[in-house]
């Protein structure tokens, strides 16, 4: 078991709807894993849709994957502080 000091997504019924999105954006969270699953970088996402936190969304493919978040999460920041 894990806990998150802030959640990377959240669902508000007077944003989008309450679509998932990333949290401070209007960019729903199903979006990075389309991307994702149509050949798409986590880094190109990332420059397509520069108002998401990396971290934030390290953490939602964390959550998405049913990773262990801690590690997964340092891992996918280093990486990524490497390929921007």
């Amino acid at each position: 078991m894990f806990t998150l000091d802030h959640s990377p997504v959240l669902s508000d019924p007077n944003l989008m709807g309450g679509t998932l999105v990333f949290r401070g954006t209007r960019v729903p969270a199903q979006t990075l894993l389309d991307y994702l699953d149509d050949g798409f970088s986590l880094a190109e996402f990332l420059e397509m849709f520069s108002s998401v936190n990396p971290e934030d969304a390290a953490k939602f493919l964390c959550l998405a994957r049913g990773q262990g978040l801690k590690e997964s999460t340092d891992q996918q920041s280093s990486n990524l502080r490497q390929s921007v």
